[in-house]
């Protein structure tokens, strides 16, 4: 019996690791990546000796093969962190979560967010639970004063739509929901301790954070480059590159932003064309900068909910690793988020954010802008809207019929981290036996 073609398209984290763990079953397969190198968004820029991610990325562990897969990946090369994050609102930095870290905002601000928690926390935050909108949720959970103050606004912001027209199915333990004691404690003090699943996180001691990507596809064969997909003949299991180069397969594992799956694939039907119109999602623009003075106060990462200043996070990169920057400068990320539905002037936005990072202190008008470099993501997170559901589902199923595995964060349309993109590579190699 001959070998099954296993292809995967895309040599981003998920594939990476599908292709990782395929091998190591004992099973060939090739993976087509359009990029002249791997690692799809986990990649870096090396520029006048700063060191930049394409936007942040950091490794957080929920499961223990995943960290240990890592861990023998990258070697020593691989340091823990303890969160530095922060919030700033009303003209103040408090710790992150916002939920269990009132203190120091105005006092009117406190009051509203601490009688809303315990109003909610009376009502067992809703005894209804199910098919609420986001919005419901967020009241339910947090009470109106911390909903108004944080959660609808930087919400909002992040996803560009109002947090009623989303869902709840994204959350999986990603909001952290203090205890009114927790949100008591953080009112009358600054408070240390760590919330939710990000509250430790691990990244790279040199080379960013493409150091796992390349890890992953030095143990890998058979991984093409600057090798685009153009179309994907169904009937014929053909694929067909911008080269003009032609690719059999019996079975196809996809990452590919799920959207693109429309314009590649030959021959849909007027059904599945229109459920791919109803998939939404936000882009990120990503403004990198390396300042010539060094960020002496050892934050990770800062969120900024309201409107008034355009990104929603910074981070900053030489916080993560003091070799991605030279030893007297220090480097950051900045992003925005946009979309169809809350477009953004791409002309001015580097002048806006240059503005806005003096106008909240982090950085100061005599500060020297060393080198500053822009990645423009055009599929940042897919939206949970009403629609997101049923269309993914139906998509999903019907590329599974024609043996598409839709595997990774942005091929089966789903808010993922790096561990995750890591854990559906295993799970879609995992499809596969060895014949």
């Amino acid at each position: 019996m001959a070998k099954k073609r296993i292809v995967i398209l895309g040599a981003g984290l998920a594939g990476l690791s599908a292709g990782w763990h395929l091998q190591k079953m004992g099973i060939d397969c090739r993976i087509l990546e359009k990029e002249a190198g791997v690692g799809g968004l986990c990649r870096s820029k090396k520029l006048d000796g700063f060191v930049f991610d394409y936007d942040g990325h950091l490794l957080h562990f929920r499961q223990a093969y995943t960290f240990n897969l890592v861990k023998r990946l990258l070697g020593d090369n691989l340091a823990e962190h303890k969160r530095n994050a922060w919030i700033y609102s009303d003209g103040a930095y408090t710790r992150y979560p916002f939920q269990a870290n009132l203190y120091g905002l105005p006092g009117p601000v406190v009051k509203e967010c601490v009688l809303g928690f315990i109003e909610a926390s009376r009502n067992n935050h809703s005894k209804k639970k199910n098919n609420l909108n986001f919005l419901h949720w967020i009241k339910q959970t947090f009470g109106n004063g911390i909903a108004r103050h944080f959660m609808i606004p930087y919400n909002r912001k992040f996803w560009t739509l109002p947090p009623e027209k989303l869902s709840c199915s994204w959350l999986d333990g990603f909001i952290p929901i203090p205890s009114l004691r927790e949100v008591i404690e953080g009112t009358i003090e600054e408070n240390q301790r760590q919330f939710g699943y990000n509250a430790h996180f691990w990244y790279p001691k040199n080379g960013g954070i493409e150091e796992l990507s390349l890890a992953l596809a030095d143990e890998i064969k058979n991984i093409h480059l600057n090798c685009p997909v153009s179309e994907i003949d169904l009937k014929k299991k053909e694929i067909k590159t911008s080269t003009g180069d032609k690719e059999k397969f019996d079975h196809l594992i996809s990452t590919l932003p799920l959207p693109e799956m429309a314009h590649l694939t030959k021959g849909l039907s007027k059904k599945i064309s229109h459920l791919f119109t109803k998939l939404k999602w936000n882009s990120i623009f990503n403004l990198n900068l390396g300042i010539e003075r060094k960020e002496s106060l050892g934050r990770h990462w800062v969120y900024f909910p309201h409107q008034e200043v355009c990104f929603f996070r910074v981070g900053f990169f030489d916080n993560f690793s003091s070799r991605l920057a030279p030893s007297d400068k220090s480097s950051l990320y900045t992003e925005v988020s946009y979309s169809k539905d809350k477009p953004i002037n791409k002309k001015g936005i580097v002048s806006r954010i240059n503005n806005d990072l003096i106008k909240t202190g982090i950085l100061s008008p005599g500060d020297k802008i060393y080198v500053q470099d822009i990645n423009d993501i055009k599929y940042g997170y897919p939206i949970y809207d009403r629609n997101y559901c049923t269309a993914r589902e139906k998509i999903l199923d019907f590329l599974s019929g024609n043996n598409i595995t839709a595997c990774g964060r942005f091929g089966s349309w789903r808010y993922m981290s790096m561990e995750g993109a890591l854990l559906d590579g295993k799970e879609a190699a995992s499809g596969f036996s060895a014949e």
